[in-house]
């Protein structure tokens, strides 16, 4: 009795960090519409002065421009990253591409010697795009090969090759 009880609490906490953290994930993606107007607040010039930094928008007609830029691409970089983090299908591994798109974008708009932005990033991600694909492409033929010689369904054979981690930094552990 007492062991079923325990078990049913460890259940309840798991159920609780759940809730807890699902609460957190759609309360940022909910932000990201005010988020994306951040840089509303910076000013129209040339040279911004915080108490933490200078940036000077040299190549970019004015920093309010260069951030608004800047939040153009970090926006969807931060969605790609909660997606990754928290998607349990089998392809998930297929999202480091957009995210080492938007990754070199964000590089780009930072080097101020780059006169053209969001061009040539194809051939800086053909090595990342050389390992993801195959990889992508053997997980697959390796669940239709288990479809094919099993009775199991689709769903059973994705959950057999889902890789779970107990938190986030497994999760991150995972892939270094």
């Amino acid at each position: 009795m007492k062991k079923v009880q325990e078990q049913s609490l460890d259940k309840g906490n798991k159920s609780n960090k759940g809730l807890i953290l699902g609460s957190i994930i759609a309360t940022l993606i909910s932000l990201t519409p005010y988020l994306f107007t951040l840089y509303e607040s910076v000013p129209k010039q040339r040279v911004w002065n915080t108490f933490l930094f200078t940036y000077d928008s040299s190549v970019w007609l004015d920093a309010n421009f260069a951030m608004w830029v800047f939040t153009g691409k970090i926006i969807p970089l931060f969605l790609l990253y909660i997606w990754f983090f928290t998607c349990r299908h089998w392809w998930y591994h297929s999202l480091l591409v957009p995210i080492s798109m938007y990754m070199f974008h964000i590089f780009d708009v930072f080097n101020a010697e780059n006169k053209y932005l969001d061009e040539f990033q194809l051939i800086y991600m053909i090595p990342i795009m050389a390992i993801i694909i195959p990889s992508i492409y053997l997980i697959r033929a390796r669940i239709f090969n288990r479809l094919n010689s099993a009775n199991k369904s689709m769903q059973e054979l994705e959950d057999e090759l889902k890789i779970t981690p107990k938190n986030f930094w497994d999760k991150v552990k995972q892939y270094f």
